[in-house]
């Protein structure tokens, strides 16, 4: 909060120097003073949703922020949840807390679901120009979400209700679940073929109908797209539906941390050398290039893959200066130098961040492990046939 309010952005996407320009106007602040609440005349609700231990959706910031809104909460007040949950949960979870006050919906307070649409790190669409999903628990409700929303949203799609809303966060995110999912399929199976993995997608690609891009990788990352899919399984259940593509999408990406390991393994076998004892560099462990967050990426996975096999593991990740594994278990990033990466017995490269120099990385490399095919443009004169993320042995 402090940070904020003195111009220290901690959001990639925001500069320091927009910030500023915001704060100069007097009319943005940061504040715990959960009283002042009753000052606005919209609220929105922007916390985690994670999942808890038992695989099972984890709405208790939802309710916490819900019961905080209502301790102030009067007449003429527009609140939005904007956390993705599971459908219902607008009206099932925060709408009754919300009129324990007595106040009444659609006439006294309203409520909408109007789900995030934020890609981090990209330049081309921002919260402005991407098209914002809006569903009201009524027709009043969705008319005041949508007077407010107007005002700095370019275009708006009302949907009849939260419940639809809230389902068409949960079909974004599990579209590229499942579409993830089954390219590293393909990879795996491509694999075992001998083929190269990277060269299919690329003569794929130039279908220009019926045929969308997706690439393969380590598995996938961030607080979406391995959390939502299961908000959607979990409410199902409860309707004595199994959502298999869900699930099976799930166990695909789960699998992928473990044949990146094999690979390493394979590689080092190859040269008489083992896994164990092994000094292994991981190159990016954010789950999507260019930006900080690790959560859920699937280079965690990969490192406590290593890590339980007795390899010894250092990362560089110039997003990332310090990674928690886990309680009692850190590490921090290291300057990657061409001396660094030719001590490494292998080198991986889970995440390709932009800025990286990766013919730097490839020549000063043993052997190059590439889940990115990041190197793409760069010699390969050592590939092997079909052994597509292999890059260097």
């Amino acid at each position: 909060m402090n940070g904020i309010n003195e111009g220290q952005s901690h959001v990639i996407d925001v500069s320091d120097q927009e910030l500023d320009e915001v704060l100069d106007t007097g009319r943005f602040r940061a504040t715990c003073e959960m009283h002042r609440i009753s000052e606005c005349d919209a609220i929105s609700i922007c916390v985690p949703t994670p999942l808890s231990k038992s695989h099972e959706p984890d709405i208790s910031y939802i309710l916490s922020a819900s019961k905080m809104v209502s301790e102030s909460l009067r007449k003429g007040q527009l609140i939005v949840l904007e956390s993705t949950s599971y459908p219902g949960t607008t009206r099932e979870a925060v709408l009754p807390v919300l009129e324990q006050t007595g106040l009444e919906i659609g006439k006294d307070f309203f409520l909408c679901f109007s789900p995030e649409r934020v890609d981090p790190g990209n330049k081309n669409w921002d919260i402005k120009n991407t098209p914002k999903v809006i569903g009201g628990i009524t027709t009043d409700c969705l008319l005041a979400g949508r007077a407010v929303y107007e005002r700095f949203v370019d275009d708006l799609v009302p949907v009849s209700s939260t419940e639809a809303a809230e389902l068409v966060k949960i079909l974004e995110n599990t579209f590229r679940a499942v579409n993830i999912a089954m390219v590293n399929e393909i990879a795996l199976i491509a694999d075992r073929l001998a083929v190269d993995i990277w060269e299919v997608v690329d003569a794929a690609s130039t279908k220009p109908f019926g045929f969308m891009r997706f690439t393969p990788g380590p598995g996938f990352g961030g607080h979406c797209i391995p959390v939502d899919p299961q908000y959607l399984a979990w409410k199902m259940r409860g309707l004595n539906y199994r959502t298999r593509f869900v699930e099976l999408a799930s166990e695909l990406n789960a699998e992928m941390p473990k044949f990146l390991v094999e690979k390493v393994r394979s590689s080092l076998e190859s040269r008489g050398e083992t896994l164990e004892g092994a000094n292994i560099m991981i190159i990016g462990v954010s789950y999507k290039k260019d930006v900080g967050d690790v959560r859920e990426s699937p280079a965690l996975h990969v490192i406590h893959e290593l890590l339980s096999s007795d390899a010894k593991v250092e990362y560089h990740d110039p997003y990332v200066p310090e990674l928690q594994l886990s309680e009692g278990l850190s590490l921090s990033s290291v300057t990657l130098t061409d001396e660094i990466l030719s001590q490494s017995d292998a080198v991986v490269i889970v995440t390709d961040h932009s800025s990286l120099d990766y013919s730097r990385i490839l020549d000063s490399s043993s052997i190059l492990v590439d889940a990115r095919n990041a190197t793409r443009f760069l010699s390969r004169d050592s590939k092997s046939l079909g052994e597509s993320w292999v890059v260097k042995s």
